[in-house]
Parts: structure tokens; sequence; C-alpha cells
């Protein structure tokens, strides 16, 4: 690869990895807002469905553009990007909880009453959702790269789905048992939330089957690269 071409991979990599930290980041700082995924509403054998947190919205972002730098740059470079994001968001978890503690003035357009309900109980939802998240985003590129080995790199759609689909309910059913553990979710959603969430998920995951296949025609179109081949950086 000529060097014009490794340095133009190398900042494709870093703005892909601005998306992933920027979609993780945001995610838990606005978990706490709850919509109806509309039309769908109400409840089915007593379990209410279809209730989701905002901070779900950015996630299958984040495992779209694992996916797509697992199968172009590696899984190395995908692992390194996961690292990043969850020291991104431990540290933003340190900037709230110094915010937090500093008292607001009379004239403060936000009080600390207000700060305090929205922001208190992000440190505590940025663990949960970091311990889960953590074991589900390196369950997803393992998942991955082992269809992608197995396969000799063909079957794009089959190493996505399979491995978003296993490290999807992971993550759900982790980041939902920690929050009501920890007293942020009512148990009595448990079960709602996570088969919302997993279904939510599960379609955004297959929908954005053909968007992960177009970006690797796209690189590979630009990089010359082969079936399975991977750019190093």
């Amino acid at each position: 690869m000529k060097p014009q071409q490794r340095q133009l991979a190398a900042k494709i990599y870093l703005y892909l990895a601005a998306l992933f930290i920027t979609s993780l980041v945001v995610s838990n700082l606005i978990f706490q807002k709850f919509f109806f995924w509309y039309p769908f509403q109400g409840e089915v054998f007593g379990i209410r469905l279809f209730e989701l947190s905002v901070g779900i919205l950015p996630y299958p972002l984040t495992f779209l553009i694992t996916d797509l730098i697992s199968e172009i740059y590696g899984k190395k470079a995908a692992n390194r990007v996961v690292t990043a994001g969850i020291f991104a968001s431990f540290f933003s978890m340190g900037i709230l909880l110094l915010a937090d503690y500093v008292p607001a003035i009379e004239n403060s357009p936000v009080d600390d009453g207000t700060f305090e309900k929205v922001f208190s109980l992000s440190p505590l939802a940025v663990l949960a959702s970091m311990i889960a998240y953590l074991i589900a985003q390196f369950v997803d590129i393992k998942i991955y790269h082992f269809w992608k080995k197995l396969t000799k790199g063909r079957l794009l759609w089959l190493r996505n789905n399979f491995s978003t689909f296993a490290s999807q309910f992971l993550d759900t059913f982790s980041v939902i048992m920690l929050l009501s553990i920890f007293g942020i979710l009512p148990w009595d959603l448990f079960f709602g939330l996570v088969l919302s969430g997993f279904i939510f998920k599960i379609i955004v995951a297959a929908l954005d089957t053909p968007l992960l296949y177009l970006f690797v025609w796209l690189f590979r179109k630009k990089f010359q690269l082969e079936i399975g081949e991977e750019i190093s950086i």
C-alpha cells in the first residue's frame, strides 16, 4: 500500500473511532429519558414492551463501527477502539462527579437540584453500562473473527449478524440487570426493557447489514483489498 493510502486509511480509522467514542459517551449521558417505540406500545402477557431508553439510539452504531473496523483493520484495531471508548466513558464519569460536587451560583440557569436530577445517576449508569459493554463488545469482536476465519473472509452477513445478535443480547441483559441491582431502574420493568431493547437492536442490526456491505465494498475498492485482507495501521 502506498504511503498516501496508508495515511488516508489511518485518518478514516481516527474518524470511525471518534464516532464510536462519541456515540458511547452520549448514550451514557442521556439514558434517563424513556420513550415508546412508536407505534408499538402496550403489554404482552403482562410485560410492558417497547419502552426504551433514548440511550439505546446510538448503541447500534457502535456495533456497526466495530464490525467495520474488524473487517477492514483487524481484531487488534477494533479492540483498541473499544478500550479507548471505555476510557472516555470513565473520564466523562469523573467530570460529571466533579461538576455535581461544585455548587451552582444563585443566578445559574441550571441549579444544583436540576443538575443532580439529570446527571447524578450517570456515574452509576456508566459503571453498569461499561461492565456490560466491555464484555459485549469483546464478545462481538471475538465471534466476528471466529466466523471470518471459519468462512475464509466470505459470508459477511453471517458474521455481522451472528456476532451482533449474541453480543447485543448479552449487553442488553447485563446492563438492565446491573441498573436494577443498583436501584436505578425498578425490577418490574426488567423483562420488558430487556425484550424491548433486544428486539430493537436485532432489527437495527439486520437493517445495517446492507450498510456494512456498502462500506466494506467502498474500502476494498479504494484500497484494492482482497477478500479477508486487512489494513495494518
